[in-house]
């Protein structure tokens, strides 16, 4: 099977899509396979291309056996909404151009979160004749209302028409989430044609292991209580809670809350932290994803946290996948929904309403006291993650696409 995948994200970056789509693509290509990847030169999140590549009209490298074209495109950081969307347009126009000279493909699939990328890849299946599938990873352009980027206004209902349009043409529509396929369904698009495959982890990159004494000395955390946020910091994430609940906290000296990663927000939250004299918190750069495993291994604690919104609802967070694989126990902090009800099932953690720093504070200090309900919640994310290994869900989607190319036109 011949499978051509537009994603405006793949590694070495490290944010949810670009390793779903990796991680999928790689067991694909060893099941037999072939698969091309068009993407852009790496720049996520900074909006600066990672050393060792640059951005050039073409390009192609081969990474596990995935086939992986880079193209050229607009690039910045994600702050500017005029900007992004000329980033994901030049992509799109890129990626159709150079999509045309590969090799037809039995399915060609567009991935999300911005979905210009699925508008190339829709463009690219009629062109060669072949299935359109969109992986829908988020709900935008609503994700862009809901962090306000943008208000509602005729652009962004130009938009959604575009969104209902791609829902409507894709013979195949894969959804991370039973929320957005309800809401799909709920706006006409036919739920015979969406499936669900939700988000998982490589559990042979990620399983419980023992405290890098190394790692907590470097990042500063070592005989601390870790409470750990990692991922982006953006403007869905709210994360000024986390610093209101670190003020809560100051006195409690046995406290750490580690922020690792990037996002638009990050030098605003430094910078009222640095306002704030607060001592608890400690801040550090992305790192790549084979040190992931050691850096889950100093946190006593994941904290999952998005804004207060009922878009969010709808989201279940990929860390707390990663969560599940190496055995931390979980604060859900966002609108009760999907997510919340997905750790709770597993009493793999607790949910916390969302921007209330003293309720996100109470519950730390309450975890911090009671080793045995962590070690109880701890041991029951990494039985939950046996149920969300990467091999079986991209078996899944694996063959989801091969029965859409055996289907009658």
């Amino acid at each position: 099977m011949r499978i051509l995948i537009v994603s405006d994200n793949f590694p070495p970056e490290v944010n949810a899509p670009a390793s779903r789509t990796y991680e999928h693509a790689q067991r694909w290509v060893a099941s037999g396979a072939d698969v091309t990847v068009v993407t852009c030169a790496p720049n996520f999140p900074q909006g600066r291309v990672h050393d060792g590549y640059r951005n050039s009209w073409r390009s192609v490298e081969e990474i596990d056996g995935i086939r992986v074209v880079r193209v050229k495109s607009y690039i910045t950081g994600n702050e500017g909404f005029a900007r992004r969307i000329a980033d994901y347009v030049s992509f799109m126009f890129s990626a159709l151009l150079f999509g045309m000279f590969e090799k037809r493909p039995d399915v060609v699939v567009g991935t999300s979160p911005q979905f210009f990328a699925a508008v190339g890849a829709w463009l690219l299946s009629v062109g060669k004749w072949r299935p359109f599938v969109f992986e829908l990873r988020d709900l935008w352009p609503a994700s862009i209302v809901t962090v306000g980027a943008m208000q509602r206004g005729r652009v962004i209902r130009v938009l959604e028409s575009l969104e209902l349009f791609l829902y409507r043409r894709a013979r195949l529509i894969v959804s991370v989430t039973r929320s957005f396929r309800d809401d799909l369904v709920s706006r006409g698009i036919d739920g015979d044609k969406i499936v669900v495959v939700r988000n998982g982890v490589d559990l042979s990159r990620f399983q419980p292991q023992a405290r890098s004494v190394e790692t907590a000395n470097a990042f500063g955390v070592a005989g601390k209580f870790v409470v750990a946020y990692l991922g982006t910091q953006g403007m869905a994430h709210a994360l000024e809670n986390i610093l209101q609940t670190a003020d809560n906290l100051r006195d409690r000296v046995d406290i750490s809350f580690l922020l690792v990663g990037d996002g638009a927000c990050k030098k605003g939250l430094r910078d009222m932290a640095a306002s704030m004299n607060l001592e608890n918190v400690v801040f550090h750069e992305s790192v790549p994803k084979e040190q992931m495993p050691d850096l889950w291994s100093i946190c006593d604690v994941a904290l999952v946290h998005l804004k207060d919104d009922p878009v969010f609802e709808t989201v279940i967070p990929s860390k707390i996948f990663e969560a599940f694989g190496v055995g931390k126990p979980i604060i859900i902090v966002q609108r009760r929904g999907e997510a919340v009800d997905l750790v709770e099932s597993c009493d793999a953690g607790e949910w916390v309403p969302p921007e209330d720093p003293k309720a996100l504070a109470d519950t730390v200090v309450r975890w911090s006291e009671d080793p045995k309900a962590l070690a109880e919640m701890a041991a029951a994310a990494a039985k939950a993650a046996r149920l969300h290994s990467r091999d079986r869900l991209a078996a899944e989607m694996l063959a989801h696409l091969d029965g859409l190319r055996k289907a009658p036109p």
